[in-house]
Order: structure tokens, then C-alpha cells, then sequence
């Protein structure tokens, strides 16, 4: 079968497919704090990979709940699983153990580098727990080993420890002073060979992929040099995989398509199908250094939440999903390019599997609203990047109408 392809949208098309971007709901007052900047839209179901407002039009979903909903939305085999788990146990605490948590970490453990795993609530927490286990392992070596190392273009949370972390200006400014023994540095072999001191270094964070950074996909000869440095030097390597981990980039794990293996991995996005959770997995070396009360968490690994991901766990480690997720990623890149070369209106495309995003003339803000009025919702990674995460069950032929709003938009 021939596989659909983009034509170049004619005038009388391109009037024909321009709803008015007037009618959508106004804002409305809200008692929930305003830390986000929230679309003039309530959504009140999903089907699929489309998303449904109050009066009954869809939106196709190219943001996925910012790389949360992997499976789409009303999706029959995880909502079995959620109502199976209902009839189980909700929580009890992490001073008891039970069969789900378990399991799950068994399930992550053998799909994977590690050898023991830590489950919380969000992806924020993982990497906030993943520096104080690479500060108590590294100070077994070594009073003085303590700092953490970023890169340009971070983004790996919003805590005080993961905000000095993350290099974005603006979210760090209100609240300096931050964390100290945290550095962000240039993604420089040279600059960062210099910085990785074996004295005072702890660890190196890393994403895969810079999701919020732009949708940056970092070379894999360089992570691999990385790789090589810390290891020589006692330097714990942490994987940030929140937003590129659990099948987004074509692997259960963006690491495995980059030929190493790392000290720590975090995740979260879509480890428990929307629910909150988060984890890290890590090496008998790091794990062996952490002790009863050195890091705790009441909700994380709760029966319920790690039943439900254990059923999402198997989803996204099919081998057919992941084969679909490449080869949809190929096709979507190779789409993305034939626009930008139609449209004259982008300056760069990148990504990897079904993670990407575009520099656009104009703002990312200005293409994230005209979509909406569209029916496509894509979200920002910065003043000018266009930044897609549609679940990675979408069709090709979702994926084709997605971009065709997107050219009609540009």
C-alpha cells in the first residue's frame, strides 16, 4: 500500500480549511493557582489520540499530555487495568511491601541496566532523588565530591534542587539563590572535560533528547565520550529520560540507541498511563550506598499506581509499538522537512521517533494558538520552537492530518 503523502495545500484549499480562531471559550476565573498559562479551551473527553470540548469538537492531540498519554485517551486495556486495580489495595505506605510494587520494579529491572529502583511521584522527584543518591554515593569517595553538572539547554525540573539544573532564565531568576554545587555548562567536550573534576564532581545529568530545551537531539558519539570521562573519573552519569524515555524515541529507553550505559535513569510521563509516578533506576554501586531514612516518599510505588504501570509497562515494551514508533518517526521527519521546504516558514527541523520540534518564523506561541483554532494541539519548547508528542499508538493517517493543520497554519 502506498503510504499517504502531504500535497501542497492550493489557495482555494487553504481558505476553504481556515475556521476563525474566534469562538473559543474564554478564560474563566479559577480558584487553582496560575502557574500555567492555560489554553482558552476546556476539554472534557478523549477518545483516541482527539481530545473533545465542552460543546463536542475534537482536537487531534499532537501534545499528549506533554508525552504523558503514550497510549491516547479511553484506551480499553488501560482502563481494565485501572478498574482492576481499584478492586486491590490503594496504598499503605512504604512501611509495608506489596505485590505490585514489586513486580514493577522486577519488570524495570530486567528490561533494563539496573539493579534496583526508587518509585515517587513525578519526574521533578526522580531527578531531585537521583542527586542526593549520586551526592551519598560519591561521598564515599570522597568528602569533597558533591557537585552536579548540566548541560546548556536543560530543563529537569522546577524543585530547588532540579530549578538550578535547568537552564532557563526565567524560571530561576524569582527564586535565587539557588541550590549551590550545581552548574550548568556548555554541551562542549573541551568545557566540559575541564569541569568534570574527579575531586569535586558527583555527577552528570544528562537528557537524550532536550525535550523543553527545544527538542534537541544530543549526538550519540558525544554522550558516548561523556560516558567515557565520568566513568574514568568516579562521576555517576544520570539519564534524564522523563520526556524521551518508555518508547517516545523508538526504545523502551533513548539509551539503548546510543551504546552505552548510564549510572542512573530517570522516568516518569507516561511510566503509569496519567497517573502520577516517577522512578529511578540505578547500579548495585549506587544502590548499595543508600541507607534506611536517607530518602523517603509516602505515595511512591503504591499498589494501585504501580498495578496500572505495570500494565503500561508491558504495553510500551511490545516490540510492535516500538517498531511502529520508528518507523512512524521516520515518516513524520521526512514530512516535517517537505513542509519546511514548501512553507518557507521553518527554519529547522528535529527529532527522533514521535518527539519533535521546528524553529518557526514567527513565535511558537503565535502557531500553538492558531493550531488550537484548528483543532491541533502542539505545545512550545521556547520562544520559537514548535514542539509534537502525539501518543505513539497514532495512525499514519492521524499523523498526515496533523500535518496538513500545521501547513495550513504556517
Amino acid at each position: 500500500m502506498t503510504a499517504p503523502t502531504l500535497k501542497p495545500m492550493t489557495d482555494a484549499t487553504h481558505r476553504a480549511a481556515q475556521p476563525p480562531t474566534a469562538g473559543l471559550a474564554a478564560p474563566f476565573d479559577s480558584a487553582i493557582l496560575a502557574t500555567y498559562k492555560r489554553a482558552p479551551v476546556e476539554f472534557v473527553r478523549g477518545s483516541g489520540v482527539h481530545l473533545y470540548d465542552a460543546e463536542g469538537k475534537a482536537y487531534l492531540d499532537f501534545v499528549g499530555g506533554i508525552a504523558v498519554n503514550a497510549l491516547g485517551y479511553d484506551d480499553p486495556q488501560l482502563k481494565a487495568a485501572m478498574h482492576a486495580a481499584v478492586d486491590g489495595l490503594i496504598h499503605t505506605s512504604n512501611l509495608y511491601s506489596t505485590s505490585p510494587g514489586e513486580r514493577l520494579a522486577s519488570a524495570l529491572v530486567s528490561r533494563s541496566f539496573a539493579d534496583k529502583v526508587f518509585f515517587c511521584n513525578s519526574g521533578a522527584e526522580a531527578n531531585e532523588g537521583a542527586f542526593k543518591f549520586a551526592r551519598r554515593w560519591a561521598r564515599t569517595l570522597g568528602d569533597a565530591k558533591h557537585e552536579i553538572v548540566a548541560l546548556r539547554g536543560a530543563f529537569h525540573g522546577r524543585l530547588f534542587g532540579t530549578l538550578a539544573a535547568t537552564d532557563r532564565p526565567g524560571y530561576r531568576l524569582p527564586f535565587r539563590p539557588l541550590t549551590p554545587g550545581i552548574s550548568i555548562f556548555e554541551r562542549d567536550l573541551a568545557e566540559l572535560d575541564a569541569a568534570l573534576s574527579e575531586d569535586t564532581v558527583a555527577a552528570l545529568i544528562v537528557e537524550p533528547v532536550q525535550g523543553e530545551g527545544g527538542v534537541r537531539v544530543l549526538d550519540a558519539g558525544f554522550l558516548r565520550e561523556l560516558r567515557a570521562v565520568t566513568a574514568s573519573r568516579n562521576i555517576a552519569l544520570i539519564l534524564d529520560e522523563i520526556q524521551c524515555g518508555m518508547g517516545r524515541t523508538g526504545t523502551l529507553f533513548a539509551y539503548e540507541q546510543i551504546g552505552l550505559v548510564p549510572d542512573m535513569v530517570t522516568l516518569a510521563k507516561p511510566i503509569a498511563g496519567g497517573l502520577p509516578m516517577g522512578a529511578i533506576l540505578m547500579t548495585d554501586a549506587i544502590a548499595a550506598t543508600i541507607k534506611p531514612g536517607d530518602h523517603g516518599t509516602t505515595f511512591g510505588g503504591g499498589p494501585f499506581v504501580s498495578s496500572v504501570a505495570l500494565h503500561v509497562l508491558d504495553r510500551l515494551s511490545d516490540p510492535a509499538l516500538l517498531a511502529h514508533v520508528r518507523e512512524m518517526g521516520a515518516w513524520f521527519g521526512k514530512q516535517l522537512n517537505e513542509i519546511a521546504h514548501r512553507t518557507s516558514r521553518i527554519r529547522q527541523v528535529r527529532g527522533v521517533g514521535l518527539m519533535w520540534g521546528i524553529d518557526v518564523m514567527g513565535t511558537a506561541a503565535h502557531v500553538v494558538s492558531e493550531a488550537l483554532g484548528r483543532g491541533l494541539l502542539v505545545c512550545s519548547a521556547g520562544d520559537y520552537t514548535v514542539r509534537m508528542l502525539p501518543p505513539l499508538v497514532s495512525t499514519q493517517d492521524e499523523l498526515l492530518r496533523g500535518l496538513q493543520i500545521l501547513e495550513e497554519v504556517l
